[in-house]
């Protein structure tokens, strides 16, 4: 398999987890990650949550559906998406909030370092080849 192949199925896969979050953000999760949301953000937080969803599940498709010309900026904000969201998981760990399974501070902290792997996955499996 060639390289752009691999990044390609990257992608779509890496698409496709983040609409089967967005959906669960909207249905079946949303109290947990409700639970990931810091007290700071000025929205309630089932608001934050909705707006994560549908911002997730838009971001998704659109990695999905993409065409070469726009993967890389596409991969930019998927990214950034995945920093700007980074400030929930320290929340959920400095709060010792329990969700998705994460329910001692060690499970919380490994967490911590799958962010920087989502953000290298969006930008290497958009990288033109």
């Amino acid at each position: 398999m060639n390289q752009k192949t691999v990044n390609q199925v990257a992608r779509i896969a890496l698409g496709a987890n983040l609409i089967f979050a967005g959906i669960s953000h909207l249905t079946f999760a949303r109290k947990a990650f409700r639970a990931q949301v810091p007290d700071w953000v000025p929205l309630p937080k089932d608001d934050t949550v909705v707006y994560s969803g549908i911002a997730e599940i838009a971001l998704g498709s659109t990695l999905v559906l993409t065409d070469q010309q726009h993967q890389q900026a596409v991969g930019k904000v998927a990214a950034s998406f995945f920093t700007a969201v980074f400030p929930g998981n320290l929340s959920q760990y400095y709060n010792h909030r329990s969700a998705f399974g994460l329910d001692t501070d060690r499970k919380r902290f490994l967490r911590l370092f799958f962010q920087p792997v989502l953000i290298y996955w969006a930008l290497k499996s958009t990288d033109n080849l």
